[in-house]
């Protein structure tokens, strides 16, 4: 009896107990199914996505920076070149928390620390992972400082690389330029060319000119990371970098300059005793530029990383404005030097000859203007060599401001030189629809008589005056200005070799341009001639055209900011001096400006004459 009631009472009991181990078998096997499910899918499925995503958070890739080419005068003398020096990295994403250690380490300026942080801020745009270039040539002593503390500084790295620098300082500053950091806007705007934030680029002169050719190409290193950003070299490191570790960067190309460093040098001593000027010195066979000179200047050392916030603001403040080339981008008055157009376009008319004369009482009536001086009677010749503004006033009245104009423009003034650097200033030769165009769109006959001798509202740069002195000294031909020889390998070899362009070849009969250039012979070399004997040489024979231009009148601000310039006036003419040598067969021309120099026979004569007679007695026969 109770074994039949015990199997009674058992029997619905199993049943539910298997029902219900079925139900937590089918959960048990339905979750190992969507387990499986899952990771078929995350190693099978995403396995890769997954393997790239981890990959990508360990390996990092940075730029290795290829050597900057050299920029080298035409006789290989280095003027840019690059030299060991220890630069600061440090990664975005950890910087915050090193930076109080970082500052206190390299005793860190505001101004330094605001450079770290704006740099910092561009990097992290790009990725908050990658090392950006923080300082650069931090010097030995500091980079020992960090090295030692590297280890509780992560993402910070020294780096020894090369940096450029400028063995000859400020020479030649404004044709060879500086080196600067890009800017975030500049970074976003040159996506897809190869720079990154840690980069320098050319910002001036050649250095911005030929960065392309200059700059070369980087290579690129990829390297693992551990969770705090420092990098490690282990074999899971080396598993997880596929392909090449490292591709080797590109040397730049050199580009060799026209420019004789030799004449660049004494160019800049002799316009040194002045506040501000410009020197041209062009081959005439050529129009290869040997020299040119812009002052004020400024130290490209300096400013390639160095330059305090301090120091640009007084260059800036500077009211000489050193970074305004004034060889190609400032414009001036000629004065007298111009007065080879009104005689070109004279005797082209026939509206003079070389034996007319014309007395000069010390003013001309028509526009009761003075005279430098009562030249009395004076031929064509005795105009030119005694600089007599009335003779010329006189031939301007005959042909008029457009005719002026049409001469001065085919002489390369009123337009760019083609050159391409720093700007190069187009300048302004009036017309009289220019005048018309105006507000109040009147033309008056004064107009053209004050163009007539390089004033009014005539305005050119020093590399035009000397462009066309050089196609006045080679018999006619109007060269482009060429400043770059030729681009070399890393083997020397050259790569692209650059000839001289000929812009235009000049409609001025022979006969003509040897009036000019027998007046421009006794400017020099006769006494009673402007530059005589200021630029008379016993070495050379040298002839030239001075030139002392008028300025406009200044604002009262201006004139006080200015006068604080010991030695340079704002009330002052521009000296001038424009001419080539020698005499007989041409070799050179040269150009000297001074600004606010004053007479251009008694100022800019004697550096003329200390550059022409160095070029022949110490840098010509050593070619």
């Amino acid at each position: 009896m109770m074994l039949s009631r015990g199997s009674a009472s058992a029997g619905p009991a199993l049943p539910e107990l298997t029902r219900r181990l079925r139900a937590a078998i089918f959960v048990i096997a339905g979750a190992l199914l969507l387990l499986v499910g899952r990771l078929w899918q995350l190693q099978v499925m995403r396995g890769d996505s997954y393997y790239q995503r981890t990959v990508s958070n360990v390996v990092k890739e940075r730029f290795l920076p290829s050597i900057r080419g050299r920029i080298v005068d035409r006789k290989g003398v280095s003027l840019a070149d690059n030299r060991p020096a220890f630069n600061l990295y440090v990664t975005p994403a950890t910087y915050p928390v090193v930076a109080p250690e970082l500052r206190r380490l390299l005793a860190l300026t505001d101004e330094d620390a605001d450079k770290i942080q704006d740099r910092v801020n561009a990097g992290a745009k790009h990725s908050a992972k990658s090392p950006v270039l923080a300082l650069e040539d931090i010097g030995h002593d500091k980079a020992i400082v960090i090295q030692q503390a590297v280890q509780h500084l992560p993402g910070i790295e020294i780096k020894e690389e090369a940096y450029r620098y400028y063995p000859q300082g400020d020479l030649a500053a404004h044709v060879i330029g500086y080196m600067t950091q890009m800017t975030a806007d500049e970074l976003e705007h040159s996506a897809g060319q190869g720079y990154d934030t840690s980069e320098l680029v050319g910002r001036y002169g050649i250095e911005a000119m030929f960065e392309n050719y200059l700059r070369g190409k980087k290579g690129k290193e990829r390297f693992a990371v551990d969770a705090q950003g420092r990098r490690i070299d282990d074999a899971m490191a080396a598993e997880l970098i596929q392909g090449d570790r490292v591709t080797d960067p590109v040397a730049g190309f050199d580009v060799m300059l026209t420019i004789d460093s030799r004449l660049q040098k004494v160019a800049e001593k002799a316009l040194a005793p002045y506040a501000a000027g410009a020197v041209a010195v062009i081959d005439v066979k050529t129009g290869r530029i040997l020299a040119l000179v812009s002052k004020p200047s400024f130290d490209p050392n300096t400013m390639t990383g160095h330059v305090t916030k301090a120091e640009l603001d007084l260059l800036n403040r500077d009211p000489r404005k050193p970074f305004i080339d004034k060889s190609l981008r400032a414009t001036y008055p000629p004065g007298s030097t111009f007065k080879f157009v009104t005689t070109f376009a004279a005797l082209e008319d026939g509206q003079a000859s070389e034996d007319e004369k014309i007395t000069c009482k010390g003013y001309y009536q028509p526009t009761n203007q003075d005279c430098d001086a009562e030249h009395g009677t004076l031929d064509l010749l005795g105009a030119i060599q005694k600089s007599c503004n009335v003779y010329f006033w006189n031939l301007a009245q005959r042909i008029g401001l457009d005719r002026l104009s049409d001469v001065a423009q085919e002489y390369g003034l009123g337009r760019p030189t083609g050159l391409g650097l720093n700007g190069d200033a187009a300048g302004r030769v009036p017309t009289r629809a220019w005048y018309e165009k105006r507000p109040g769109g009147k033309y008056m006959f004064g107009y053209a008589i004050n163009a007539a001798t390089g004033q009014g509202d005539v305005e050119v740069t020093v590399l035009q005056m000397a462009m066309a002195y050089t196609a006045i000294a080679n018999g006619g031909t109007l060269y482009f200005p060429q400043i770059v020889e030729r681009v070399l390998d890393g083997d020397g070899k050259t790569v692209i070799d650059y000839q001289p362009r000929v812009a235009a070849i000049m409609k001025t009969p022979p006969e003509i341009v040897d009036v000019w250039k027998r007046g421009l012979y006794k400017v020099v070399n006769e006494l009673g001639g402007t530059a005589n004997p200021y630029a008379t040489s016993s070495v050379v024979t040298i002839a030239g055209k001075t030139g002392t231009a008028e300025v406009k009148s200044k604002t009262r601000r201006e004139r006080i900011e200015e006068r604080t310039m010991e030695g340079w006036h704002p009330t002052n003419a521009h000296a001038w001096f424009a001419g080539f040598a020698p005499y007989e067969d041409p070799e050179i021309a040269i150009v000297v400006f001074v600004e606010h120099g004053g007479s251009g026979g008694k100022v800019a004569g004697p550096i003329a004459k200390q550059i022409v007679e160095a070029y022949f007695t110490k840098i010509k026969e050593s070619k």
